[in-house]
Parts: C-alpha cells; structure tokens; sequence
C-alpha cells in the first residue's frame, strides 16, 4: 500500500529487502547508508523485525536520522511531540491519521473527553500526547485497566489495544466519535480463508450508538499511509527550505571583548566552540560532502561543486595591504574582522578563505598568519601546527626500470601499456609490439633520451641551487603545490600533474611526469579543511603556495565553493599573501585567470607605522610610536602609489586603517584624507583585532556598498601578447619602470621556453616585497629605473613563467633574522602575560 501510494503521487519510492539472516549490524548498516544520502527524504523501518536473529526494536528505529524519520518513531520525535513541539518533529502517522479523520467529521477536539485504549509507542503514546496538544481532556487506558467498560464513555474514543472486538456498542457514549486502529484475525467459516479482518471495536452494535466510526479495514489503515507520504513531503519541503540559496542560520557566539586583552592563544583556549558539524550543515553542506576531522575542523569534497553548479555565485573581496614592515600589518586580522563583520553583525552569508600558515617566510620575509587578538581561526593550537602540504610523486629512477614493466600481456600478444605509447611516439618510434624494438630503441624508450649533460636550476626561498640528476624536488614540491592550488576538479589536477616538467632530452624536448609514470595513479585528491573562526565565522584555510613561483593565496576550489555556499547576496573574503604590487597583481592574471572568477572590491590594508617607514622612518623602531606627521605624510605618496596599482583593474577600492595603540587621532585622520584624494571608495579605521567584528563594521559596510557597483574588471594583458610585453606591462604599469633589462640567461631560456609553446602561459615576476621597487631598501616610490630578469623558469604544470629579478637568498637571511627576533619577543610576551 505504502509503496502504490508513493508511486500514485509522484514520490520515488525504494523498498529494501533485507534476508531474515540479518543481523543487528546489518540493518543498522544498511539505516546509516539511507541517513547519508541526500536524495532520501524519508526511511521508515517496517515493524515488526521478523529476522531470525535477537534485533533490538529501539535501537533500530533511534538509529534512523530525525530528519528523515517520517514514521516518527525516534525518540528524539516522540520527545518533541511530548513536549508540544509540534512543529519541528514528525508526528507518527496513524495518530495523525486519526485526528485527520476527527477533523473531516466537524467534531472539535478542544475542550472534549477524550478516552485512548493502548499506550504503545506506535499509536497509544502519540495519540495521548496529540490530543492532550490540541486541548482535550485525555484518559488513557490500557490492559491494566480496571472496569474498562465505565472509562470508555467519552466524547472521542480512539482504541489502539490490539485485541479483537474488545470494545462493545454498549460502552461507546451516544454520538461520540469512535476511531478504531486495531487489525485482527477472527475465524470465519464463510471466508475463502478461512477468516475475516475486523478492528478493536465490535463494529455492528458500536455503530448504532456511535455519531461516526472508523470501518475496519478502509478506515484508519488507508489514513496512515496518507500521513507517512504527507511527512516524506514534510521531509523533502524542509530538506529544499535547509540547503536552499538564502540566508544561513548560523548561531553566532556573542563576543566580550576583556580589558587588558589576553594574548592570543589565551582567546583561542578560552572561546566555547560549536561543533564543526553543525556549522556544516548550517552553511548548507551535506553529510556525504563532509569528512570531519575532531570536533573544530572537516574536509569538503569538490564533488560539492556539481550539486550548487547553477547557484549563482556570492561577491568576492580580495583583501590585500600596502608594503608591510617584517612585522605585518595585520592582513589577515583585517580578513577575517571583515568577514565577522558581515556575518555577525550585519547578518550576511560571510566565508573567508586564506591559504595555511606556512612555518618558514615567503621571500623571507613573513609567512602566511591566521589572524590574531579576537579576530583569529581557532583553535589556534591546533593551527601552529599545520605544515605545507606536500605530494611526491613515488617514481623508480628511470635508468633502472627494464622493459618489462612497461609491457603487459593480453591475449599472449604483450603489448607496450597505453600511456606509454606516447612516449615512443615523441622518440620517433611506431611501434606497440615491444619484441619489434631494437636495442637501441629500447634505450632510448627507457632513458627517454635524456640529456644528461641539462641541468634544472631550483628557485626556492632558502637558496639558489644548481642541481644534478634531473629531478629538481625543491622545484617540484613548489610546482605541485601551485598545481594544487590553482586546480578547479579533481581532473584538472591530474592534467596539470601531468605537464610538470622533470628533464631535457638530446633533442631539446622536455620529458614530463606523464612519461614516467601513470599519473591516474597519483592519490592527491581536492581536500578543504574550513575551520571555526570567533563567532562561529566558517573559514576555509587550503594550501600555501610559494609567492617566490606562483602567488600566495587560497586554492581556487576553496574559493569557488565559498561562492557558491554563500550565494549570490554573500561574501567570500580572500587575501594575498603579500601587498598589493607583489600579489595582487598575480592574484588578478594569474588565479582569476585559471579560476573564471572575477572579483568585486579590492580592500587595501594600511598602518601609520607602517606608511612612517615609507616616509623615511626606520622598518622596526620605537620611533613609530612617536607621533610624526610630516613623515607619515611623506609615506602616504605609498599608500597613494598602491590604491593606483589596485585602481588599474577596474575594481572600487577601500583602504583599512588597522589601528594601533600607539596611533593619534591626527595620524589616523591624515592617512584616511590622503586615501580618500587618492580616490579609493571609502577609507576606515579598523580596530577589530581588539574588538572583534564590531572593529570592522564600518569596512563591512563600505565593502558591502562598493560590491553594488557595476563591475568593470579587467586583466592587465592579453595571454596572447609576447612575452616580453607581457613583462612590460607588469613592470611599467604596476613598479612603474622605465622598461625590463633580461640577463643573456634569461634570455636563453626565454627563448627555449618560447621554442617550447609556452609563450602564451601568464608571467610571474618575482621581485621583492619590501619596497614597490626592486630595492628593498628604497622605501620611496621609484620613478625612471630598469627592472633587471636575471632568470626565467617555466612551471608547465601550473601554467606559469616565472622571472626572477633579485637574489633571494639575500633576503632570506635578512627575513629570517627579524623572524628570530619577533619569535624570540613574542614568546616572551606571551610567557609574560601568562604569568
């Protein structure tokens, strides 16, 4: 009957047989596998369980998910309709039934005498507390019952006691309602079978007193399936209202900031914190798409991208900063303040996604933060220890493998392996029969043909290395990071993966992973790991890419799956790594670019220390705590420079003033004048690392008001421009050069790399953070000078030419020792604090 039903209205149902050898672990199996799937709205368990095996009734029907229990049977429902929730549980269906068939006679239940006989879980129990909600007066009576006969006189009988005819005309009040749920078997010679099916209720005489009765069968059996497909619609309906686009219901935790603050971890130690779980399912992510890992932290799986494609995407902010000191200033904290902001306080959909901390410096000189005071990702213990996420690829040194692991065979004809072919096709060689191949070409297939004099130069933040044999892993671990980042799906990860450059052949041909190994067999899958920020902010803290080779920024999936959860009246707020003329600009041609996404404000992160070491001041004194207006001053022509390096690309731009203690209400006031004459949308102070996200409210606002402007994005160049104009582009229109100067190396390997078909991949340009120059010890704004490229090196895998332009080992010593520094001062700070 249940299943005609569904079929008859449009409902798909499924019925899972299971054999009568199940045993307890099976079925509760089989009940978690239902719970799990999004596209079931309702699972009932069919009663009674006739295996063979002892199973515990109970513990089946609380294992089936409150969600989806359309029987209403758990008591997690039974609980709700105890108390007079109605409205949120599922009413079990033949007490729903029942009271249907009460309403349709026209009979109100408020204020009658009502008598219920049974008390099982399924009918008598409900009913009671049913009618008892619905303001009758209710007598329950059951087995025990003594002198059944004088109880039953009431306005409405409803009988659930499991016994044939227990119930006499001559009990039943005159013109009370009787409602009969009972299904027995009686003998009856007159019947095929030998027997006939009749209700609690001695039908024929209770009939003649009664106002209404229930037939048996064709009257409360028929209402109950009714029931149980009105809730599966119930189930479908408030399944669609969760995980449809529109506002979240996230519980946020209120904040109360304390005065003197505590230090960092003394927050994050001390904030009460919602199980990820539920912040999941509040921001509208499904049991299957989550893999939670301890209570504060979960993976996302891509396939999340499929099930929102045609969710329109929510507004995206790019936070980034002017030139900072070695200290930061803060753009991480001003990330997630804003996101606060906009989630907690002005009730909007808010994501931030920033890449993982990274133990050492990019460039030496700061690693990637993840926020501080009481605008932080917690916990943040657990965070201190995140590594970079690193994939090798487990590859047998070519010069050894013999030929018989690139051969298999099939119908006793060995055959070179698919993904080998290809290989001897770039050598040359047509053939797919390896007995045919000569000894030389056997050489040649297994060695590639691999030019042993080339060498790979490795690029990294801790030293320039010439390097020998052939496989640069320093190079390699950077480049599969960035493929990682900048990938979309799980497919677009194994092409890239593919591409990455390992070596040379006698003939100038670059030999790939994809001709060494079967890349398809590579387990490096798209995992998120969104975290709890304060106030129950959800943050997706994914990858960490190299700014020294790619950009230091989110991974693109990361993104694209906050855009969508967010929908289109939300925000994702994402960083770069370093300021505005280092990273944005890589943000903008290099991710959007293999992203599809284009953003819709720009936030530029500034501080008066920070704009007073432009101005001439030292990078780290005690002299920034003095007030000095004619420096700060001077430095703005800075901050001015950075919001016309953001302006280029069509996007509104907003200046964050992250204050400090130490920052006068002149300073303050200046720094926002000179942002406003040089034309930013807005310019506002930002004090949410001792607020929280009340200290960025005002950003929020500004921000939310700029995203309603019509977007007018654009690249900085064509991909199909040479590279040299490229180059130029860059360097004039974001460092303000006279023109680029390349090496007679850089050169040769442009050259190469042209020759190679790469003249179309987007240029990284590898240049100092610490000044908009390419001195980091020139502070001012430069004008009139020549940007030297003193290396190139092309990143197949992740699509990029990356130009080298200072030597980085330099600065590595000069960022790690203020690294040591602030480490060595914050932990006594903080050892301060705690005592």
């Amino acid at each position: 009957m249940k299943l005609k039903a569904a079929a008859d209205i449009g409902i798909d149902a499924n019925h899972i047989r299971l054999p009568k050898t199940a045993t307890e672990d099976e079925v509760l199996w089989n009940i978690e596998a239902v719970n799990d799937n999004p596209a079931v709205h309702g699972l009932i368990v069919q009663l009674p369980l006739d295996s063979i095996n002892q199973i515990d009734t109970e513990k089946v029907t609380n294992a089936v998910s409150p969600d989806k229990d359309v029987d209403g049977l758990s008591s997690i429902n039974a609980g709700k309709l105890a108390r007079g929730d109605l409205r949120s549980c599922f009413i079990p269906c033949t007490p729903n039934g029942c009271m249907e068939l009460i309403k349709q006679t026209g009979v109100s239940v408020s204020g009658k005498n009502v008598v219920v006989i049974g008390r099982s879980k399924i009918v008598g129990a409900p009913m009671h507390d049913l009618l008892l909600w619905n303001h009758a007066t209710v007598t329950s009576c059951h087995s025990k019952t003594l002198d059944l006969a004088a109880q039953v006189m009431a306005d409405i009988l409803v009988v659930g006691a499991g016994k044939a005819e227990l119930v006499k005309g001559e009990w039943v009040k005159k013109g009370a309602v009787v409602i009969d749920c009972g299904i027995n078997h009686i003998p009856d010679s007159s019947k095929p079978a030998g027997k006939r099916v009749v209700g609690d209720v001695h039908y024929l005489s209770a009939k003649e007193r009664a106002g209404y009765i229930t037939p048996v069968p064709g009257g409360v059996g028929p209402m109950t399936v009714v029931m149980l497909m009105e809730n599966t619609v119930k189930s479908a309906k408030r399944f669609l209202q969760m995980y449809k686009p529109g506002k979240w219901n996230i519980s946020y935790r209120k904040l109360k900031p304390l005065k003197p603050q505590p230090s960092d971890v003394q927050i994050s130690c001390s904030y009460p914190r919602n199980p990820i779980g539920q912040l999941a399912k509040e921001v509208g992510l499904l049991s299957k798409e989550v893999e939670p890992y301890g209570r504060t932290r979960l993976k996302v799986r891509v396939e999340v991208l499929k099930r929102l494609d045609k969710q329109p995407n929510g507004k995206y902010v790019l936070v980034t900063g002017i030139t900072p000191t070695p200290l930061g200033e803060g753009q991480s904290t001003i990330t997630l303040g804003l996101a606060q902001a906009l989630g907690a306080h002005l009730n909007i959909n808010a994501f931030a996604s920033i890449q993982q901390p990274s133990p050492l410096s990019s460039f030496g000189i700061k690693g990637c933060a993840v926020g501080g005071g009481y605008s932080q990702i917690i916990p943040m213990e657990e965070l201190a220890e995140f590594k970079i996420t690193k994939t090798f690829l487990k590859m047998q040194h070519y010069l050894k493998i013999p030929l018989k692991i690139y051969v298999y065979l099939k119908c006793h004809v060995r055959k070179v392996m698919g993904g080998f072919i290809t290989c001897l096709q770039k050598l040359g060689i047509e053939k797919s029969d390896p007995l045919t191949l000569t000894e030389q070409e056997i050489r040649r297939f297994i060695r590639l043909d691999i030019n042993p004099d080339a060498r790979t130069v490795c690029i990294s933040t801790k030293v320039i290395i010439v390097v020998m044999p052939f496989i640069d892993f320093a190079s390699l671990k950077n480049e599969i990071m960035a493929i990682l980042s900048l990938s979309s799906s799980a497919e677009d990860l194994q092409n890239r993966l593919a591409k990455v450059v390992v070596a040379i052949s006698r003939y100038e041909e670059l030999i790939t992973t994809e001709d060494l190994v079967s890349v398809c067999d590579v387990k490096m899958f798209v995992c998120l790991k969104p975290n709890v920020c304060l106030y129950g902010t959800p943050v997706f803290v994914h990858t960490s890419p190299s700014a020294d080779i790619a950009y230091g920024n989110a991974s693109v999936v990361a993104d694209k799956i906050a855009l969508k959860l967010v929908g289109p009246q939300g925000f994702v707020v994402t960083e770069t790594l370093h300021s505005a003329d280092a990273d944005m600009e890589k943000f903008f041609n290099i991710k959007c670019r293999s992203s599809g996404l284009q953003p819709d404000v720009v936030v530029l992160v500034a501080t008066v220390r920070a704009l007073k070491m432009h101005g001439g001041g030292p990078g780290v004194s005690l002299s920034h705590l003095q007030p000095n207006l004619k420096l700060l001053e001077k430095g703005c022509a800075h901050l001015k420079g950075q919001v016309e390096k953001a302006r280029t690309y069509g996007l509104p731009v907003v200046v964050a003033v992250n204050t400090f203690s130490s920052d006068t209400k002149a300073e303050l006031e200046l720094v926002c004048s000179q942002a406003r004459q040089a034309g930013v949308f807005d310019a506002v102070l930002c004090t949410n690392w001792s607020d929280g996200g009340a200290g960025a409210l005002a950003l929020a606002q500004a921000v939310q008001k700029a995203a309603e402007l019509p977007s007018q994005f654009h690249y900085l160049y064509e991909l199909e421009l040479p590279v040299i104009k490229k180059i130029q582009k860059v360097a004039q229109n974001i460092y303000g050069v006279k023109d680029v100067e390349l090496s007679p190396k850089a050169k040769e390997k442009l050259a190469f790399y042209m020759k190679q078909g790469f003249g179309n991949f987007p240029v990284c340009i590898m240049k100092t953070q610490s000044s908009l120059g390419n001195d980091p010890e020139k502070k001012i704004v430069p004008t009139d000078f020549t940007l030297p490229i003193i290396d190139v090196q092309v990143f197949v895998g992740a699509g990029i030419l990356s130009l080298l332009t200072v030597t980085v080992s330099f600065h590595l010593l000069h960022g790690l020792f203020y690294l040591i520094i602030s480490k060595i001062y914050f932990e006594w700070k903080l050892r301060t604090n705690l005592n």
